[in-house]
Protein backbone atom coordinates (compact mmCIF):
# COMPACT_ATOMS: atom_id res chain seq x y z
CA UNK A 1 0.00 0.00 0.00
CA UNK A 2 1.38 3.68 -0.83
CA UNK A 3 1.14 6.52 1.96
CA UNK A 4 2.11 9.41 1.22
CA UNK A 5 4.01 11.23 3.84
CA UNK A 6 4.45 14.34 2.40
CA UNK A 7 3.99 17.24 5.01
CA UNK A 8 0.55 19.26 3.96
CA UNK A 9 0.64 22.70 6.10
CA UNK A 10 -2.45 23.79 6.99
CA UNK A 11 -3.57 27.14 5.43
CA UNK A 12 -4.35 29.69 8.09
CA UNK A 13 -4.52 33.16 7.45
CA UNK A 14 -2.01 35.34 9.43
CA UNK A 15 -4.32 37.00 11.81
CA UNK A 16 -6.11 33.44 13.04
CA UNK A 17 -1.83 32.57 13.42
CA UNK A 18 -1.87 35.60 15.60
CA UNK A 19 -4.60 35.05 17.31
CA UNK A 20 -4.37 31.19 18.16
CA UNK A 21 -0.79 32.42 19.43
CA UNK A 22 -2.24 34.91 22.05
CA UNK A 23 -4.73 32.33 23.00
CA UNK A 24 -1.43 29.72 23.88
CA UNK A 25 0.70 32.45 25.69
CA UNK A 26 -2.92 33.12 27.58
CA UNK A 27 -3.27 29.50 28.20
CA UNK A 28 0.38 29.26 29.71
CA UNK A 29 1.65 31.55 31.31
CA UNK A 30 -0.52 31.21 34.70
CA UNK A 31 -0.73 33.68 37.12
CA UNK A 32 1.45 36.60 36.43
CA UNK A 33 2.37 40.34 37.99
CA UNK A 34 1.25 42.86 35.45
CA UNK A 35 -1.14 44.90 34.89
CA UNK A 36 -3.97 45.12 32.34
CA UNK A 37 -2.36 47.27 29.90
CA UNK A 38 1.23 45.86 30.65
CA UNK A 39 0.30 42.43 30.30
CA UNK A 40 -0.18 43.01 26.16
CA UNK A 41 3.41 44.42 25.98
CA UNK A 42 4.54 41.19 27.68
CA UNK A 43 2.20 38.73 25.43
CA UNK A 44 3.55 40.44 22.26
CA UNK A 45 7.51 39.97 23.34
CA UNK A 46 6.71 36.65 24.31
CA UNK A 47 4.59 36.21 21.06
CA UNK A 48 7.95 37.62 18.76
CA UNK A 49 10.47 35.47 20.60
CA UNK A 50 8.92 32.93 21.95
CA UNK A 51 11.06 33.09 25.52
CA UNK A 52 8.19 32.99 28.47
CA UNK A 53 11.42 33.26 30.55
CA UNK A 54 11.94 36.47 28.44
CA UNK A 55 8.20 38.15 28.87
CA UNK A 56 8.41 37.35 32.67
CA UNK A 57 11.34 39.52 33.40
CA UNK A 58 10.00 42.74 32.08
CA UNK A 59 10.49 45.29 34.31
CA UNK A 60 7.85 48.19 33.83
CA UNK A 61 8.38 52.14 35.70
CA UNK A 62 4.64 53.34 36.60
CA UNK A 63 4.13 55.34 33.88
CA UNK A 64 5.58 53.96 31.24
CA UNK A 65 2.58 53.22 29.60
CA UNK A 66 0.70 56.12 29.86
CA UNK A 67 3.94 58.32 28.90
CA UNK A 68 4.59 56.37 25.52
CA UNK A 69 0.80 56.48 24.94
CA UNK A 70 0.76 60.42 25.75
CA UNK A 71 4.32 60.59 23.88
CA UNK A 72 2.79 58.93 20.58
CA UNK A 73 -0.67 61.14 20.16
CA UNK A 74 1.66 64.40 20.74
CA UNK A 75 4.04 63.19 17.75
CA UNK A 76 7.17 62.84 19.57
CA UNK A 77 9.33 60.94 17.27
CA UNK A 78 11.00 57.53 18.08
CA UNK A 79 14.58 57.06 18.48
CA UNK A 80 16.11 53.35 17.23
CA UNK A 81 19.56 52.22 18.11
CA UNK A 82 19.70 50.36 14.85
CA UNK A 83 18.57 50.03 11.77
CA UNK A 84 16.90 46.33 12.18
CA UNK A 85 14.58 48.19 15.27
CA UNK A 86 13.66 50.96 13.11
CA UNK A 87 12.51 49.05 10.10
CA UNK A 88 10.64 46.46 12.51
CA UNK A 89 8.41 49.53 14.14
CA UNK A 90 5.26 49.58 12.69
CA UNK A 91 5.42 53.31 11.06
CA UNK A 92 1.41 53.24 10.05
CA UNK A 93 0.29 54.20 13.34
CA UNK A 94 2.86 56.67 14.28
CA UNK A 95 2.84 58.87 11.33
CA UNK A 96 -0.74 59.55 11.18
CA UNK A 97 0.13 61.60 14.00
CA UNK A 98 3.50 63.02 13.35
CA UNK A 99 6.17 60.68 15.04
CA UNK A 100 9.02 60.02 12.95
CA UNK A 101 10.97 57.10 13.07
CA UNK A 102 14.57 57.76 13.65
CA UNK A 103 18.24 55.95 13.89
CA UNK A 104 21.66 57.65 14.18
CA UNK A 105 23.72 55.03 13.71
CA UNK A 106 25.30 55.34 10.09
CA UNK A 107 25.25 59.53 10.45
CA UNK A 108 28.20 60.30 8.64
CA UNK A 109 28.24 63.07 11.96
CA UNK A 110 28.01 60.04 13.97
CA UNK A 111 30.49 58.10 12.30
CA UNK A 112 33.01 60.56 12.16
CA UNK A 113 32.68 61.91 15.55
CA UNK A 114 33.00 58.08 16.73
CA UNK A 115 36.56 57.40 14.78
CA UNK A 116 38.10 61.60 15.84
CA UNK A 117 37.00 60.20 19.75
CA UNK A 118 37.69 57.12 19.73
CA UNK A 119 33.84 56.01 21.13
CA UNK A 120 31.61 53.34 19.51
CA UNK A 121 29.04 54.53 16.96
CA UNK A 122 26.44 53.76 19.56
CA UNK A 123 27.46 56.34 21.81
CA UNK A 124 27.70 59.06 19.51
CA UNK A 125 24.70 58.45 17.92
CA UNK A 126 23.07 58.38 21.10
CA UNK A 127 24.45 61.68 22.22
CA UNK A 128 23.05 63.16 18.76
CA UNK A 129 19.98 61.72 19.11
CA UNK A 130 19.02 63.24 22.74
CA UNK A 131 20.29 66.60 21.22
CA UNK A 132 17.70 66.88 18.40
CA UNK A 133 15.17 64.57 20.23
CA UNK A 134 15.34 65.48 23.84
CA UNK A 135 11.58 64.34 24.69
CA UNK A 136 11.77 61.23 22.49
CA UNK A 137 11.16 57.52 22.62
CA UNK A 138 14.02 56.20 22.71
CA UNK A 139 13.90 52.02 21.66
CA UNK A 140 17.30 50.24 22.58
CA UNK A 141 17.30 46.42 21.50
CA UNK A 142 20.97 46.17 20.59
CA UNK A 143 23.82 48.32 22.11
CA UNK A 144 24.13 48.32 25.95
CA UNK A 145 26.53 51.17 25.39
CA UNK A 146 23.91 53.14 23.94
CA UNK A 147 21.60 52.52 26.58
CA UNK A 148 24.44 53.45 29.48
CA UNK A 149 24.70 56.26 27.36
CA UNK A 150 21.56 57.45 27.88
CA UNK A 151 21.67 56.88 31.13
CA UNK A 152 24.41 59.21 31.78
CA UNK A 153 22.43 61.80 30.08
CA UNK A 154 19.83 61.68 31.76
CA UNK A 155 21.35 61.58 34.84
CA UNK A 156 23.45 64.65 34.34
CA UNK A 157 19.49 66.64 33.59
CA UNK A 158 20.49 66.73 29.85
CA UNK A 159 17.57 64.97 28.56
CA UNK A 160 13.94 63.65 29.83
CA UNK A 161 12.86 60.78 27.48
CA UNK A 162 8.85 60.31 27.48
CA UNK A 163 10.10 56.68 27.18
CA UNK A 164 12.85 54.70 27.17
CA UNK A 165 12.41 50.90 25.75
CA UNK A 166 15.67 48.89 27.02
CA UNK A 167 15.75 45.57 26.12
CA UNK A 168 19.27 45.08 24.58
CA UNK A 169 20.61 41.29 24.36
CA UNK A 170 24.52 40.19 24.63
CA UNK A 171 26.72 39.19 27.35
CA UNK A 172 28.86 42.44 28.07
CA UNK A 173 27.31 44.82 29.93
CA UNK A 174 23.52 43.94 28.81
CA UNK A 175 22.22 43.10 31.86
CA UNK A 176 23.87 45.61 33.68
CA UNK A 177 22.77 48.75 31.51
CA UNK A 178 19.44 47.34 32.21
CA UNK A 179 19.83 47.43 35.97
CA UNK A 180 20.66 50.81 36.04
CA UNK A 181 17.65 52.21 34.07
CA UNK A 182 15.41 50.30 36.24
CA UNK A 183 17.22 52.43 39.38
CA UNK A 184 15.93 55.68 37.19
CA UNK A 185 12.81 57.65 38.06
CA UNK A 186 11.72 57.87 34.23
CA UNK A 187 9.33 56.01 32.12
CA UNK A 188 11.03 52.76 31.18
CA UNK A 189 10.40 49.31 29.88
CA UNK A 190 13.11 46.87 30.50
CA UNK A 191 13.78 43.34 31.73
CA UNK A 192 16.34 41.73 34.14
CA UNK A 193 19.27 39.31 32.84
CA UNK A 194 21.39 39.19 29.33
CA UNK A 195 18.38 38.22 27.14
CA UNK A 196 16.43 40.98 24.88
CA UNK A 197 17.05 41.79 21.19
CA UNK A 198 15.58 43.49 18.55
CA UNK A 199 12.19 41.27 18.57
CA UNK A 200 11.60 42.52 21.95
CA UNK A 201 12.23 45.78 21.51
CA UNK A 202 10.01 46.08 18.38
CA UNK A 203 7.53 44.07 20.34
CA UNK A 204 7.39 45.99 23.16
CA UNK A 205 6.77 49.10 21.05
CA UNK A 206 4.55 48.12 18.76
CA UNK A 207 2.53 46.62 21.39
CA UNK A 208 2.32 50.19 22.87
CA UNK A 209 1.46 51.70 19.64
CA UNK A 210 -1.24 49.52 19.28
CA UNK A 211 -2.09 50.53 23.00
CA UNK A 212 -2.07 54.10 21.70
CA UNK A 213 -5.11 53.37 19.69
CA UNK A 214 -7.42 52.20 21.38
CA UNK A 215 -7.22 55.21 23.82
CA UNK A 216 -8.95 58.67 22.87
Amino acid sequence: MNQDNTFKPVTIQPQEIEQESFRIIDEEIGAHKFSTQEYPVVRRVIHATADFDLGKSLLFHPTAIKSGIDALKKGKNIIADVGMVQTGISKARVEKNGCKVLTYISNPVVIEEAKKLNLTRSIMATRLAVVENPEGIFVIGNAPTALLELIRLIKEDKIRPSLVIGLPVGFVSAAESKEELAKLDIPFITNIGRKGGTPAAVAAFNALSILSEKID
